[in-house]
């Protein structure tokens, strides 16, 4: 398909790259014996604080100059959305085509590096990470298993539900995931024991960083909630589940959820996902409407994003024989009961401060039908009825060796298709 602009680097160009000059996701990376931020393209990486040194961003804010040059995304996200507009309007212009001279592209060629030959960093320092609960078929799924008779319990409908993670255990796409230890209880024991969890799970999520964020007791009004969003990312919130079902009563996940979180390196900001705006999710008949500090026409007519999310997974046995990795799920995140300025908005109600690198977690994404469940309790229904994969195996919750890749992508006819590129996770024996 042929899109109004097109970059100059190649391979920015073909219809199923991630990184269009529509996207321009940002990220961090070590090379040459630093961090630095850069901007995906094609294959490719715009080192930014080589473009500033070389004079190809004099035409921004020197406050936007200056934090291009830093090595974590936490002074541009502070910096907030005319900034982030600007530095984009001018990274566009550098990379396309259209108008693009012979004495800018040799500025500017020295500056692109293959993707392949650089270290991925997590994006910012994050400060403090939330998870959310926030799709209606996965809190019934789930619910379901625990309470047939009344899955869903009553306080889902009215607020958005979450608890506070771990930063600490953030960990960016390719990091071995160690197996956790911990203390479960079966249902046949009169006593819990401590050993390696026997039921780890992954959760399909989108990832939600945070720009300016707010002060103390300031809450943040529903529609300028998304002034605080400097993009998006994808995510994998690992869960043992036998751990999490003994610890979680009254308080809710502990240490089956803190061990570790991973993220995708690329934040895709909201100006690229424009084009995929729909409507917030429709909301049965029966079902009370937001509260008014989570109500807002705007965000009903326009909160949601349609990005698809996959599920891979990628088994020992099927690496040794050269198979490509099977996909497990698919899911919309436009089927979130919440949009994600009202898990912002409602973060922040009671004047919770949110920083700038904060990092908040959408909960499993979960649609209606089976393809689109996003963790193993689901599509297992908690391990009693056993996935089995194209090659024979059969997996009821994850093994040593399993690697669980998310992808995540939006495409619309008339628009150039953007990605998120991969968030992957291998799984580890637990330390000795």
């Amino acid at each position: 398909m042929k899109v109004a602009i097109e970059s100059w680097v190649d391979s920015a160009n073909h219809g199923q790259t991630d990184f269009p000059i529509q996207n321009l996701p940002y990220g961090v990376f070590h090379h040459g014996g630093s961090d630095r931020i850069g901007v995906a393209i094609g294959n490719r990486i715009l080192d930014l604080r080589g473009c500033a040194e070389a004079g190809l961003l004099d035409s921004i804010p020197e406050q936007t100059l200056d934090a291009c040059t830093q090595n974590t995304l936490n002074p541009l996200m502070a910096l907030g959305r005319r900034h982030w507009s600007l530095l984009r309007r001018r990274v566009t212009s550098v990379l396309q085509a259209d108008g693009a001279d012979s004495a800018t592209l040799r500025r500017v060629e020295p500056l692109l590096l293959p993707m392949n030959s650089v270290t991925m960093r997590l994006p910012a320092v994050i400060g403090d990470y939330s998870d959310f609960y926030a799709s209606l078929y996965h809190a019934t799924n789930v619910g379901r298993l625990f309470r047939p008779e009344h899955p869903l319990l009553p306080n889902f409908k009215y607020v958005p539900i979450g608890y506070h993670g771990r930063s600490s255990s953030v960990l960016v796409s390719g990091s071995s995931i160690p197996r956790p230890t911990g203390q479960f209880k079966d249902a046949n024991s009169d006593v819990p024991r401590v050993e390696p969890t026997q039921k780890l799970d992954y959760e399909m999520e989108v990832g939600i960083f945070v720009g300016p964020g707010n002060t103390l007791s300031e809450p943040i009004p529903i529609d300028h909630a998304e002034s605080h969003i400097f993009g998006l990312c994808l995510l994998n919130d690992w869960s043992a589940r036998d751990i999490q079902a003994w610890e979680s009563q009254p308080l809710g996940p502990f240490l089956s959820k803190s061990f570790a979180t991973t993220i995708s390196p690329w934040v895709v900001p909201l100006e690229a996902l424009e084009p995929f705006r729909v409507p917030a999710f429709e909301r049965p008949a029966d079902h009370p409407a937001p509260l008014p500090y989570l109500s807002s026409l705007r965000n009903a007519r326009r909160g949601g994003f349609d990005v698809t999310l996959d599920v891979y997974i990628s088994t020992p046995q099927m690496r040794r024989t050269g198979s490509d990795p099977t996909r497990l799920s698919r899911g919309h995140l436009r089927d979130l009961y919440w949009t994600a300025a009202q898990l912002l908005a409602h973060h922040t109600s009671n004047g919770c401060n949110l920083r700038p690198g904060d990092l908040l977690g959408s909960g499993t994404v979960s649609g209606p039908s089976r393809e689109a469940l996003g963790c193993l309790m689901e599509l297992t229904a908690g391990g009693a009825e056993p996935l089995h994969l194209p090659n024979g195996e059969r997996r009821t919750f994850l093994e040593d060796g399993d690697e669980v890749i998310l992808r995540g992508f939006c495409e619309r006819k008339g628009h150039a298709r953007i990605g998120f590129g991969e968030c992957r996770g291998t799984i580890g024996r637990p330390p000795a």
